[in-house]
């Protein structure tokens, strides 16, 4: 029986959207722009990465000529591959947002039907009634922030007011969300959890969609840091998505990253999470070497998203992009007749554009598997066609979005 794979280059954008400019995106392009950028020397950083781009592993499955489908244009400084070795394209999402559950949901066969709650650009961003319930619920002295605003910049802002007070840090984004930073020592990582199981029940009735557990350490605005201990609070899907339905068939889905939270643990059997892009990769690649017959392993790299998207970190971004690249080859080595491996991404996160969130743009289909065709499988309507693709090709009955291109994959087609 197959096997199949999906690995969310979390972030990773490919422009050209046909509804970028409902977002205030239009132009946006975040593969496009870091390759330009590398190309005239503004992705070089001393000690980190120097040139133009090298991705030869993706850019030799396609991922050229996904962006190519996207924008109509090659990535710059990038050398053309006349044969691309695995099959390619690009999807548009249907969902009315730019934010990772609508994303990865629409991945699994089901796009978002209804309009998130967002909290407006002011200050302060929360209605009084939901302030007052957190500081009441959560037994609070208060809540600093209430705000739009960058982690980073928040955490270094607010830091040590809230080491000094013990008032958790509250804020949100362009994002149906709303995150709580705290200190993992001084406030306690558990009572963080707790803190945001709370809130999660008092936000349900406003449609967001995550509360996110933001931990960090340190003890300064000089010393503050993230830790990989985040954890979101996911509103559940609202039908059943492609892992529901490998679940519901009897085999396995093994989530790698913050997989499990995004689909509020339904339809994930396991639960893998490691720290950083590399660890990720290790344990992604954990789950392919105990994957059996009929399982699906979704992963998440969330490095591109948190540490270089929203930073506006082009070197970085670059950097990360170049070292993934250079550990395909293994992912690659593990997949046996009847695999497939999909590449691609949620949502957009331009590190050139302006501000810090995230950008409404295409995502690439880039894949292969032995005996998979590697044709243009042309610009996609809605992710959903990812999976429905992978319900075909684990022999699970077609969902009610998307339509499968596994037709133009299979070599007796």
């Amino acid at each position: 029986m197959p096997r199949a794979f999906i690995f969310v280059l979390d972030s990773f954008g490919i422009g050209g959207s046909a509804d970028a400019a409902k977002f205030g995106d239009e132009g946006s392009n975040t593969f496009g722009h870091i390759a330009a950028a590398c190309a005239a020397g503004k992705g070089d950083q001393a000690g980190l990465r120097q040139g133009p781009l090298r991705l030869p592993q993706m850019m030799r499955l396609g991922l050229g000529e996904a962006l190519r489908a996207s924008t109509g244009h090659f990535p710059a400084g990038m050398d053309p591959v006349a044969a691309p070795a695995g099959f390619h394209g690009a999807a548009q999402e249907v969902s009315d947002g730019k934010d990772t559950p609508s994303g990865h949901w629409e991945i699994a066969g089901v796009p978002v039907p209804f309009k998130w709650g967002y909290f407006p650009d002011t200050v302060p961003a929360f209605p009084a009634h939901l302030t007052e319930a957190i500081i009441r619920e959560g037994g609070l002295p208060g809540i600093p922030g209430n705000c739009h605003a960058s982690g980073t910049e928040i955490i270094e802002r607010l830091g040590e007011e809230h080491i000094r007070t013990g008032k958790p840090i509250c804020y949100t984004s362009v994002d149906s969300v709303l995150q709580i930073a705290a200190h993992e020592e001084h406030f306690g990582l558990q009572r963080l959890y707790d803190l945001c199981k709370i809130v999660r029940k008092l936000v349900d009735p406003l449609n967001i969609g995550r509360v996110i557990a933001r931990p960090f350490v340190g003890e300064t605005a000089e010393t503050f840091k993230r830790t990989h201990n985040r954890k979101d609070l996911a509103v559940p899907p609202p039908e059943p998505t492609l892992a529901d339905r490998v679940v519901a068939g009897g085999k396995r889905v093994i989530g790698v990253g913050k997989i499990g939270d995004i689909f509020a643990h339904r339809g994930i059997s396991e639960v893998r999470k490691a720290p950083g892009n590399m660890a990720m990769f290790d344990t992604a690649l954990g789950a392919m070497d105990d994957a059996r017959d009929g399982d699906f392993v979704f992963a998440n790299f969330v490095d591109f998203d948190t540490e270089f998207g929203h930073r506006r970190d082009i070197p970085g971004y670059a950097a990360a992009l170049e070292a993934f690249d250079g550990r395909l080859p293994e992912a690659l080595g593990k997949l046996k007749p009847g695999d497939i491996l999909i590449l691609t991404a949620d949502h957009g996160n331009d590190p050139s554009w302006r501000g810090t969130d995230h950008t409404r743009e295409r995502v690439p289909i880039v894949g292969t598997g032995p005996g998979l065709k590697p044709v243009d499988v042309g610009l996609r309507p809605t992710f959903a066609d990812i999976g429905e693709t992978v319900a075909e090709h684990l022999g699970l009955a077609p969902g009610r979005h998307g339509t499968s291109f596994y037709g133009l994959l299979r070599a007796d087609a």
